[in-house]
């Protein structure tokens, strides 16, 4: 018997339930009984499908329904009655279906009834055909909403905070502030390193907002010629400049009544941040070429890979325009800084990977999660999904293991093996004390850093492979930092 049609009866008269039972039996629904309203709600809570939105997983802001279709309950219940368990139903069940039964036929107890949700409202003693006709019309607006939800979910699932995935606080600050932005107007700036994912954030303010249905357009301005800028995202008009042989609609415009993505804004050119301060501000452009003055509703959210202040200081982008957009900052933090999340997030592309290659992969063997934990991953999450797409790929077991993964993954990783005497440079780190002058601590570690490198290539005669073994690194590394430092042989 499907879910759909599961249908739980709430009366505290065990023949009138029972009655009821039967009647719903005979019509071809599966019952159950409820003798008051908090049975029933603990019935139903209990049979609230979970919702796979793993934790650490942002989930949308919607409800699921219970796997029942339709609740048939008393209006007159000690305890808890019929109304009061409609409210609950409504709350935290808004898909399913309810049918008020009462003994005591009132205009204003109806009415309330339609009022707070119910889908019908039938008095005592109950006609066949009346009961039959209510319920089947009852399971048909279930059907219907639990239709929609599933996809809208899917939508979510898709596109908003469900592909969204960490457990790191950085995260959870970064869920909240798309809850709580995404129902706006407001202009939002995500700012992050390349592959950190703000598209999806975007597409989750998107999709979270009254906009959900317009369109969700992108133009990254990094990646299209300089000349072609402004066109691409105003549009122009035939005769333009050369090569304009018809009228071109921007992204702008095809954006109308929905949101626009304007990824690595940092790199605007100053003209094109002039025309683009004026759309935020006055909500209207004219396409290249035209003067004619064209309006548009559009909400915009854009994004940078640099820091922006910076820029306004160095005077490379406008200051009127970085106030105009700087209203909400939503700061994605690099994979490097959220290590925790890494074996999520691995499980997470794994999953979806693997069902695109119709393989049966269980997991990650957990050298290969260590190689994974260890590596620095300067392309963010992005390098991280292509590098599981890859051993998904390859795999030729149900466990990804470390020979899977790319050769700048699990070449990072040290040596666990090796024997480690770090005696060599911890002579340095006495001579290093009270030399400290206020310094940015990225440049203050590079020095001392040089040092101990200089010091054990020394204390080794240049021997590497023993250099890399004594400070717990491998060779590759080393190598990088000899050229990053400019060490030379004696």
């Amino acid at each position: 018997m499907a879910d759909e049609s599961r249908i739980l009866i709430v009366d505290d008269d065990p023949v009138v339930a029972d009655t009821l039972s039967d009647f719903c039996t005979h019509e071809g629904h599966a019952t159950t009984v409820a003798a008051n309203g908090a049975e029933a709600l603990h019935i139903l809570d209990a049979a609230t499908p979970l919702k796979p939105a793993d934790a650490g997983k942002a989930s949308c802001t919607t409800t699921h329904g219970s796997r029942y279709g339709l609740v048939i309950t008393d209006v007159i219940m000690p305890g808890c009655g019929g109304m009061d368990l409609l409210r609950e139903v409504r709350r935290k069940h808004p898909s399913l279906a309810v049918i008020m039964i009462t003994g005591y036929g009132r205009i204003e107890s109806a009415v309330e009834a339609v009022r707070l949700g119910a889908a019908d409202y039938l008095t005592k003693p109950l006609v066949d055909d009346e009961l039959r006709i209510a319920v089947n019309k009852a399971l048909h607006q279930h059907a219907l909403l639990a239709e929609n939800q599933t996809l809208r979910d899917q939508l979510c699932e898709r596109f908003g905070l469900g592909n969204i995935v960490g457990t790191d606080y950085r995260m959870q600050k970064v869920y909240e502030l798309i809850e709580a932005v995404a129902p706006s107007r407001t202009t939002a700036v995500i700012s992050g390193e390349s592959g950190t994912g703000k598209t999806m954030v975007a597409r989750a303010l998107h999709t979270l907002s009254a906009r959900a249905s317009g369109p969700f357009a992108t133009f990254s301005c990094g990646s299209i010629p300089e000349t072609l800028l402004e066109s691409e995202l105003f549009g122009h008009v035939k005769g333009a400049f050369t090569g304009a042989v018809a009228d071109k609609r921007g992204r702008i415009l095809s954006a109308h009544g929905g949101t626009l993505f304007i990824d690595e804004i940092n790199s605007a050119t100053p003209a094109l941040q002039l025309k683009l301060l004026r759309v935020l501000q006055d909500k209207q452009f004219e396409p290249v070429g035209s003067s004619e003055t064209v309006n548009v509703d559009v909400r915009f959210v854009l994004a940078t890979n640099q820091p922006l202040k910076p820029l306004v200081d160095a005077g490379d982008f406008r200051e009127d325009l970085y106030y105009r957009i700087n209203v909400v900052n939503i700061l994605l933090p690099p994979l490097r800084d959220r290590t925790g999340d890494i074996p999520m997030l691995a499980e997470h592309f794994l999953q979806r990977h693997a069902e695109d290659a119709g393989k049966t992969l269980t997991g990650f063997h957990e050298t290969a999660l260590e190689a994974l934990r260890r590596y620095a991953w300067p392309g963010n999450v992005r390098e991280l999904e292509n590098a599981v797409e890859r051993a998904v790929v390859l795999s030729r077991s149900p466990m990804i293991g470390v020979d899977d993964l790319p050769d700048t993954v699990h070449d990072e990783t040290p040596d666990h093996n090796a024997i480690a005497d770090r005696s060599g440079p911890a002579a340095v780190i006495p001579a290093l004390r009270n030399q400290w002058t206020p310094t940015p601590l990225v440049e203050a570690l590079q020095e001392p850093e040089r040092q101990i490198l200089k010091a054990a290539l020394d204390a080794n005669d240049w021997n590497r492979q023993a250099t890399a073994r004594q400070l717990d690194i491998n060779r590759t590394t080393l190598y990088k930092k000899i050229r990053q430092y400019k060490l030379d042989a004696p």
